[in-house]
């Protein structure tokens, strides 16, 4: 990808490179229109000017360069000799930390497209087997990466008091695009090249890669570019790969991530690829697992079912759910209830998706654990059966096409048929839909299959509640004519 869009822009920048020294051969040094004049060199005693450079030595904690960093066209890293090379790609890094004005493509294009080629000449020089890079070198290098990518995001297009507002649905909005992706992706790139770097130690790049830069490269996550958050996810996932001490505090920090979503602000932008990343993060958890895993997964994932947006991460949410059930399988009876915590009450829409994620949790649960919550879980599939939407009607009864499921409730059908009955029989008598009327008779059948004589233990239970509660009617509706009677009486 980085060589095509090197290639793209190749010819322009060499005719545009040309011109310019042809009109003033003179120049060299392209400067900021907002920025103030490089420092001027200082004369020596034979009367020469020479710019003071700053020692590859210096301590990597503080810059290497005082000045105000400008644009200018400096000798490829390439061109140069090894000995030279440290020092011209700290010139090069310092260089690309000054920022250009995006807000109109007619404004700086030459220093435009001089920061776009020494960022992919940086890219390449990480890349390649010769980019070896001291810790002076890093440290320039992660203080360019700040200095891009760190900066106050824009608002949302809604006020900043947190949710959408009512009837505005996430997925149809269209997403904000950063301007000036053009170098902010370059940037992004070269921060993923050094941290992948076999060259980097993790031992030497701590010392730049620390705690605050973690945070605020979460605080990223708010971005509503979706390249800048896929971007953020592939690099925040092999920090958490390759720096082994900063596992703890980075799961610390997403957890406060999705506490501060859920109990604060409900902007739920980055919430889906943060849960990707937490994907990778159970699938490397230990068994038995930890009780803070556990504490996180009552605490900060489940509740992740109540957002009125879970569509837009629902996907990624129900992975890592299923995920805690298939590493630790006594997880499978918490995650049931907390799913039915959490169940919608007139959102049928959501309901249809926590069906699709119940059926995922139950095809990955021992039949120990399924005991422990029959009895609330097929009270709950029961008023979904009847329910009046077709869709939630049709997905619970998709249910039952599930060969793992089918045998868990085969091993539970003492418990299961009396509560499931009466809604079956309900569809098959009144239900609109004539999708939910055959597989309901489908499921019906399948239960007859199963024992029949409990289904006719069922059948018969069934229609005598019915004729207790025929006589109910009636005698309501007796109670009632007396009643008007006695008032017609009342009145003459």
């Amino acid at each position: 990808m980085l060589n095509k869009i090197k290639k793209l822009s190749q010819k322009k920048f060499n005719k545009s490179d040309q011109h310019n020294q042809d009109n003033n051969p003179t120049n060299t040094n392209v400067v900021r229109s907002s920025r103030p004049p490089p420092v001027t060199a200082s004369p020596t005693p034979n009367g020469d000017s020479q710019t003071p450079a700053p020692s590859p030595s210096q301590t990597p904690n503080q810059p290497m360069f005082t000045t105000t960093p400008t644009l200018e066209v400096l000798p490829l890293l390439k061109d140069v000799s090894s000995s030279d090379r440290p020092l011209l790609f700290m010139k090069k890094a310092h260089m690309c930390s000054c920022q250009c004005d995006f807000s109109d493509t007619l404004i700086m294009p030459r220093e435009k497209e001089i920061k776009r080629q020494t960022l992919l000449e940086l890219v390449d020089f990480l890349h390649s087997s010769s980019g070896k890079v001291n810790e002076t070198m890093q440290s320039e290098l992660i203080r360019m990466v700040s200095a891009n990518i760190f900066r106050s995001l824009p608002p949302a297009h809604y006020e900043n008091t947190g949710a959408p507002p009512e009837g505005n649905d996430p997925e149809e909005e269209e997403p904000y695009l950063e301007p000036w992706w053009p170098h902010l992706q370059l940037v992004y790139e070269l921060l993923l090249r050094y941290v992948v770097s076999s060259e980097i130690e993790p031992r030497t790049a701590k010392r730049f890669i620390n705690h605050t830069f973690v945070s605020k490269l979460l605080d990223l996550f708010d971005s509503e570019d979706p390249r800048e958050r896929e971007y953020l996810k592939t690099v925040l996932h092999r920090i958490y790969g390759k720096f082994i001490f900063h596992r703890p505090f980075i799961r610390c920090s997403v957890y406060n991530i999705f506490y501060k979503f859920l109990y604060e602000t409900e902007r739920c932008i980055g919430i889906g690829e943060l849960l990707e990343i937490l994907g990778s993060v159970i699938n490397g958890f230990t068994v038995p697992m930890r009780e803070e895993h556990r504490l996180f997964l009552v605490k900060a994932v489940l509740p992740l079912h109540k957002s009125k947006s879970i569509s837009v991460y629902h996907q990624q949410l129900s992975y890592c759910v299923t995920l805690f059930v298939e590493k630790d399988y006594k997880l499978a009876d918490t995650v049931i209830r907390g799913l039915l915590k959490y169940w919608p009450l007139t959102n049928c829409n959501k309901e249809v998706l926590f069906l699709g994620e119940l059926e995922e949790v139950l095809d990955v649960t021992e039949p120990s654990e399924f005991q422990h919550c029959v009895v609330p879980l097929f009270t709950q599939i029961g008023k979904c059966l009847n329910s009046s939407h077709f869709q939630v009607a049709e997905r619970a009864l998709f249910l039952w096409n599930n060969e793992h499921i089918v045998g868990l409730i085969a091993e539970n059908k003492d418990v299961i048929f009396p509560i499931i009955f009466e809604a079956l029989e309900k569809n098959m008598k009144g239900h609109w839909n004539q999708a939910v009327h055959g597989l309901s008779e489908n499921v019906r059948r399948m239960f007859m299959e199963m024992d029949n004589d409990l289904f006719e233990v069922c059948e018969k239970q069934y229609q005598e509640n019915e004729a207790k509660a025929g006589k109910l009617l009636e005698q309501r509706e007796m109670t009632w004519k007396r009643l008007e009677e006695a008032a017609s009486l009342t009145a003459n």
